[in-house]
């Protein structure tokens, strides 16, 4: 993976976790919207410039791609590469939870 990409990516936004989260199955801007609101029990509602301006960001560093148009909404899904990104913020977010209860990683 590109060590540029990594440094941009990681660590993550909340919104930008959420909707690469999201993208690991095809979906469209407005379901994500909805999709997070639920998942975070209304604490986080991504407004339409985040949404498309993310969108835009990481279809074209290559995170996600763009899959078909339904009812004038773009599908969106996770590339290889996206999900490779999301999953080192995964381990990353693993990590400060365990230092946070005083856990290492030996022997976890």
């Amino acid at each position: 993976m590109e060590e540029k990409l990594k440094r941009v990516y990681v660590p993550m936004t909340e919104t930008g976790f959420y909707i690469l989260f999201c993208l690991q199955e095809e979906m469209h801007g407005y379901n994500i919207v909805q999709r997070v609101k639920d998942m975070t029990d209304g604490e986080i509602v991504i407004s339409p410039g985040t949404m498309y301006g993310t969108l835009s960001k990481m279809e074209k560093d290559g995170l996600i791609s763009f899959i078909r148009e339904e009812e004038k909404r773009k599908i969106y899904q996770s590339t290889p590469l996206g999900t490779e990104i999301l999953q080192l913020e995964v381990k990353r977010i693993e990590r400060l939870y365990r230092n946070s209860k005083g856990e290492t990683a030996v022997g976890k």
